[in-house]
């Protein structure tokens, strides 16, 4: 076992235990036995971790959302109200959430600074790359949004970020400290100090842009809360604040997914709308219509630098082994009818000389599901195709599978290329995106001894 390599006498600081183990790994600059990529990174119990500052991501909750939301008009608590009942929103329900949520992240935060640690709480708006330089460790306070903003800005691989969720309640956490943390934050804090724990290196996805008429630069979602129309104009105000790049080689993008990549078209479904204008006398107007238009996503792509195939689908998703218990999960996922279904045909054409009972349709379900899922650390991707169209132009020829390589160059007008469901890039005509693992982008997570 190890830690993560610091500099100097911050490193100092930060070991007070197994010391000599740290020092022959940073003199070796290499792992200890069974360690995992790059120096110190340990894979089993062992020495402690102990930061010295600390960086609490908070999120920002449904309440505190609406009240920025229309802050601009000047509403009171009480015309806020009134609006969310009018919206089907019930303000006693948000307020209570969010008083939860704050008062488990006074918890951390409490936790911590008895300890002796020096803390910066941020929200959103003020989480910059300057924090996470400042500190040893960063801690997100929410759920599993909250650690994807916390570490979309980490990209030293040897700096931990740790997830506490602060409404078990509500959200799941897949990628948080175990609940009863939520409230036993000291707990976890002394599993920390006495290396019960190990590092886990969760495998994060890097983007290379080329082609013509790029547009390198990120749109931020999560801090916007775009509509689908704010979310093109963003793009087009990018656009012409920053100069378009013409890049004669691959780019590589300031983002790092550790959950997926989606691309795809903006919109599914185009609306032309035309409003009844009535004049003051009621004696003229124009008459009002819809109509809708399906737009597909169109591209070709290579997986592991093979043929370039065209395709037209519904989009293209590829997760890390931490994003295929997420969208990709839930996009591939066989349902017990179905399993169910194909197998009453199977048997039908002699090809199943067993009984077909709930059991085994259950079985059956179980294993497929669970071969979409895959370690975090192991360094592959997974893609799937939503929805392909196949006919005599376009083919399909794997709908899903696991890659090192996904190349895919942009045919679409109003694309773009979403990396965990937070930061946006321009994905169209011309573009050609290289998506793969580097496991020198690896995150450092932990995992605390059970």
């Amino acid at each position: 076992s190890g830690l993560p390599l610091l500099d100097g006498a911050r490193r100092r600081l930060l070991v007070f235990r197994c010391p000599s183990l740290a020092a022959r790994c940073a003199a070796a600059g290499r792992g200890a036995a069974g360690a995992g990529p790059g120096p110190c990174a340990p894979r089993r119990w062992g020495c402690g971790f102990r930061p010295v500052r600390v960086a609490v991501v908070a999120k920002t909750t449904r309440y505190e959302f609406e009240q920025q939301r229309y802050r601009y008009a000047g509403l009171s608590e009480e015309d806020l109200k009134q609006l969310l009942a009018l919206k089907g929103s019930n303000y006693a329900g948000l307020l209570e959430r969010h008083r939860i949520h704050t008062k488990n992240v006074e918890h951390v935060v409490d936790s911590l600074r008895n300890e002796r640690i020096e803390v910066r709480l941020v929200k959103r708006r003020e989480y910059n790359e300057e924090t996470v330089r400042w500190a040893d460790a960063v801690i997100s306070a929410g759920g599993d949004g909250t650690m994807l903003l916390a570490a979309s800005k980490v990209f030293d691989k040897f700096k931990p970020v740790i997830g506490v969720n602060t409404d078990p309640e509500r959200s799941e956490g897949h990628l948080c400290l175990p609940v009863r943390y939520t409230h036993s934050f000291p707990e976890a804090l002394q599993k920390l100090y006495r290396g019960e724990f190990r590092w886990q290196w969760r495998q994060r996805i890097r983007l290379y842009l080329e082609g013509t008429g790029i547009n390198p630069t990120p749109v931020d979602l999560h801090e916007q809360q775009l509509s689908q129309e704010q979310h093109s104009r963003a793009h087009i105000n990018e656009r012409f604040q920053h100069q378009r790049s013409d890049i004669s080689g691959p780019h590589l993008l300031p983002v790092r997914a550790l959950n997926e990549v989606f691309i795809g078209e903006s919109l599914s479904s185009r609306y032309a709308v035309c409003s009844v204008l009535f004049r003051e006398n009621f004696k003229s107007c124009k008459p009002s219509f819809k109509f809708s238009l399906h737009r597909a996503s169109y591209y070709e792509i290579s997986v592991d630098d093979g043929p370039w195939e065209k395709q037209k689908s519904s989009g293209l998703n590829v997760c890390t082994g931490t994003g295929s218990k997420a969208w990709s999960y839930n996009i591939n996922k066989v349902a017990h009818q179905a399993v169910e279904e194909i197998l009453k045909i199977a048997k039908k054409h002699g090809s199943l000389n067993m009984p077909l009972n709930t059991e085994l349709v259950q079985k059956v379900t179980n294993d497929y599901n669970e071969s979409l899922l895959y370690s975090p650390e192991e360094p592959k991707m997974f893609f799937s195709i939503r929805e392909p169209i196949v006919n005599r132009v376009f083919s399909s020829s794997r709908q899903r599978g696991f890659s090192s390589k996904v190349c895919v160059r942009s045919r679409c007008w109003d694309a773009c290329m979403v990396v965990d469901g937070g930061t946006s890039f321009e994905f169209n005509d011309g573009a050609i995106a290289s998506i793969m693992i580097d496991t020198e982008d690896a995150l450092c997570t932990v995992l605390l001894e059970e």
